[in-house]
């Protein structure tokens, strides 16, 4: 056995040293001058071919090499992670990566707008060039930047959208009307809404009863609303959640905004989906049932 391991072993030196032989043969052919040598000598068509032989192998290695890096690369993918991702900013603010960091810092810059209609109206009834001014503005003020106008700003929001007007009075007949108004708008906007398929397929179905059972048009509606400015599903809707039916029908209807503070009942700031039935008129009970169908509904988007 042991003369067995000898034989291996005396065998793989004579190869090691075989291949050193050739690489070395090789690698010299590099530095033969074939200048003084006769084209039809033998010796010089062997070197000759001998140097072609030797190319071909470096460059093979030299693609071998190649190859395993991209597979390499390939296996082993360097990810570059953005910091930025992992940090929320707030409206006005962006992330910008500061000693290696990311940090909420306030916008910089604000788009320069040229069209009045995306003027804003805030609650201090000043008009700003855009809604990214305002939160801007806010940004400065709240972090006590040199370029804030007014301390003030720092709680200040958007009213509506559009230039700052005089402010109708809404009484009388208007506001006496208005439930009727508000709820017809409300199940066109949903009926709008499910013809372009942007409804869940939970809403989809309120919508297609609604249209085929007149006594569930109304609450239907309401119900899909309220349930969709309810954010954080805390079964009611705060001032900062009335934003986005407020804001865009101020400027439109001017018995919006007094319509939603009479719908805060006993004036907490909040308005409970009883508050929105009363509100519009509607049968809170059977509004209570099919919110709560909604919210046991699985949420994906139809189309």
């Amino acid at each position: 056995m042991r003369s067995l391991w000898l034989l291996l072993g005396l065998g793989l030196l004579a190869m090691c040293q075989v291949q050193a032989s050739e690489e070395e043969s090789l690698g010299d052919l590099d530095d033969l001058d074939l200048s003084d040598m006769d084209e039809n000598d033998e010796e010089f068509l062997r070197l000759l071919e001998d140097k072609a032989k030797a190319k071909d192998v470096q460059r093979e290695n030299e693609i071998a090499s190649q190859l395993a890096e991209v597979q390499h690369n390939l296996l082993n993918p360097v990810v570059e992670v953005d910091l930025c991702e992992t940090i929320p900013c707030g409206a006005g603010r962006i992330c910008q990566i500061q000693d290696e960091k990311p940090e909420c810092v306030c916008i910089p810059e604000c788009p320069e707008e040229i069209d009045t209609r995306r003027h804003v109206c805030t609650n201090t009834n000043e008009t700003w060039p855009s809604d990214c001014s305002v939160y801007q503005q806010r940004c400065w003020c709240d972090s006590r930047d040199e370029r804030c106008a007014n301390l003030d700003n720092a709680h200040m929001h958007i009213d509506y959208y559009g230039a700052c007007h005089e402010p109708r009075t809404c009484d009388g007949e208007d506001l006496k009307d208005f439930p009727r108004r508000m709820r017809d708008w409300l199940f066109n906007v949903m009926r709008d809404l499910a013809e372009r398929d942007e409804l869940t397929e939970h809403y989809m179905q309120m919508q297609l009863e609604a249209e085929t059972n007149h006594s569930r048009r109304w609450s239907n509606a309401a119900v899909w609303k309220w349930c969709d400015l309810d954010g954080d599903t805390d079964r009611s809707v705060s001032r900062h959640e009335l934003f986005p039916i407020r804001a865009p029908l101020v400027s439109l209807e001017h018995c919006i905004a007094p319509f939603l503070e009479s719908c805060d009942s006993n004036n907490d700031h909040r308005i409970t989906l009883i508050e929105w039935g009363a509100c519009l008129e509607l049968d809170a009970d059977d509004l209570i049932e099919r919110c709560d169908d909604v919210k046991r509904a699985k949420p994906h988007m139809l189309g």
